[in-house]
């Protein structure tokens, strides 16, 4: 049997590049004496990290942890992650270390507080918001945002691969959050930037970078940050991170919004052994990461909390409501789903979809007023008064396993699975079957007895070629 992400590897090759003028200065002011030992990491290949889903996976032991984040393990060497079943399965999530002090920031946010309502508002490609559902309540919801249409497909997928359902897609400029005043208990907002903290990762970010992109993307999150701080409930939380180090984009927006609000800086407890500088910038806490003092890239981040403002959650009327299954649908759905009387079962956009009831309503509201691409989890669409399991589902903590019949594949099998490949197996049984790889589901098959249709989505099959890679 084949261990953890450990089939194939590819060589880190860190490019030479040339290191604008005007960001060695940038850097000079900011660290002083240790701006050599921080150029001289952007040298270095930069850190493998991945955060494991626990509801899939137990934490391996004898890998480096990652020191901020619970989940978070370093890798010695860095897998060609597409060749490896478990992440199609979304037993983890490759993520910089540095971005995973998340975890850290949202620990101070919430408290004990077990029932919240979330924005991740510039949320693709989903790193964030895996991290989010598995840091809130089952009893609290998670909006998880991206403006961008070309971006939404990668967060659906990377969000249903993690398997949670309590969580709905959206795709809305951060101005239309507006329409919820005083909605949202916690608020995360990843802004776009300049990039400075991926040019190890990212040579053409260096090579883009300049002090009038700079300017530009300050201009451009403060915009956001304006648009979307309505939103966020007296007493609630709004986190604001970048990948950059520069104060345009860090201090100065934070102080900007500070001036523009009644706010509170939280001050987030670290350990001097984690190697992040904390900054006191006029009151206001944040935290920098830097490639020579911590293992991972630059990365900013600060937790402000709303002070003042309307004190209750002003709810617009409802205009639209989400469909109901009829008493065939229901018959037909019987035994699928896990956690009965826990979860919700509604239409959305033609497709049956479940989420956990506490939270019906608020979707139902939020689906009148956001354009919600994904509500809960897919479970099944009706097609000639037959229930077509969605590929969603079998990834979900949503689905009652032992109602279906089950597939397990070997590793070349699974990957001739995600290629979208024919499979040859030997079955006489006939039904939609789960497909699963060392017990942790990856998708369905249909078996026609003599036959077996793959039914792995297109749009998500792995197109690389393992023996490419042996």
């Amino acid at each position: 049997m084949r261990s953890f992400i450990d089939y194939y590897y590819i060589e880190n090759v860190n490019e030479s590049f040339s290191i604008p003028n005007d960001f060695q200065k940038l850097i000079k002011d900011l660290i002083g004496n240790e701006s050599d030992s921080f150029f001289a990491s952007l040298q270095s290949d930069s850190p493998t990290s991945v955060r494991y889903n626990r509801d899939k996976f137990d934490l391996p032991l004898g890998l480096q942890r990652v020191p901020w984040a619970d989940s978070g393990v370093y890798l010695d060497k860095r897998p060609v992650f597409t060749l490896d079943p478990h992440l199609h399965a979304g037993r983890y999530y490759v993520q910089e270390a540095s971005s995973m002090f998340l975890e850290q920031a949202v620990k101070t946010a919430i408290g004990d507080n077990q029932k919240i309502i979330a924005l991740d508002l510039c949320a693709a490609p989903g790193g964030k918001s895996t991290h989010l559902l598995s840091l809130i309540s089952d009893n609290s919801l998670l909006v998880s945002n991206e403006v961008i249409r070309s971006r939404v497909p990668i967060l659906i997928e990377n969000l249903q691969k993690w398997g949670n359902p309590n969580v709905i897609v959206t795709s809305n400029d951060p101005a239309g959050f507006q329409r919820l005043p005083s909605f949202f208990d916690l608020i995360v907002v990843d802004a776009p930037c300049s990039g400075e903290g991926l040019f190890r990762k990212d040579n053409e970010a260096m090579k883009e970078w300049s002090l009038a992109n700079v300017e530009l993307c300050s201009s451009r999150q403060r915009r956001i940050l304006s648009d979307v701080w309505p939103s966020l409930k007296p007493g609630g939380v709004l986190i604001y991170s970048t990948c950059t180090y520069n104060l345009e984009e860090d201090e100065k927006n934070i102080e900007w919004l500070s001036q523009q609000n009644n706010v509170e800086s939280l001050r987030v407890p670290i350990s001097p052994d984690w190697g992040i500088k904390e900054i006191d910038h006029k009151g206001l806490f944040a935290y920098k990461f830097f490639p020579h003092r911590v293992t991972g890239e630059g990365f900013f981040i600060s937790v402000l909390q709303r002070k003042s403002g309307a004190t209750s959650r002003n709810l617009p009327k409802q205009n639209r409501r989400l469909g109901k299954l009829s008493k065939s649908e229901v018959a037909l759905l019987d035994g699928w789903i896990a956690k009965d009387g826990v979860l919700e079962v509604f239409k959305f956009n033609d497709q049956i979809n479940a989420i956990p009831t506490n939270t019906f309503q608020i979707v139902e509201l939020l689906s009148s007023i956001l354009n919600v691409q994904v509500a809960g989890t897919p479970v099944a669409t009706v097609k000639h008064n037959k229930m077509v399991p969605e590929h969603a589902f079998a990834l979900s903590k949503c689905i009652n396993r032992d109602n279906f019949i089950q597939t397990e594949l070997g590793f070349d099998d699974a990957i001739k699975y995600l290629r979208r490949d024919n499979l040859q197996i030997d079955t006489n049984q006939k039904g939609f079957s789960l497909v699963t790889y060392q017990n942790q589901p990856i998708g369905w098959l249909n078996l026609l007895g003599n036959r077996v249709n793959n039914l792995y989505p297109s749009n998500w099959r792995i197109r690389m070629n393992p023996n490419q890679h042996q």
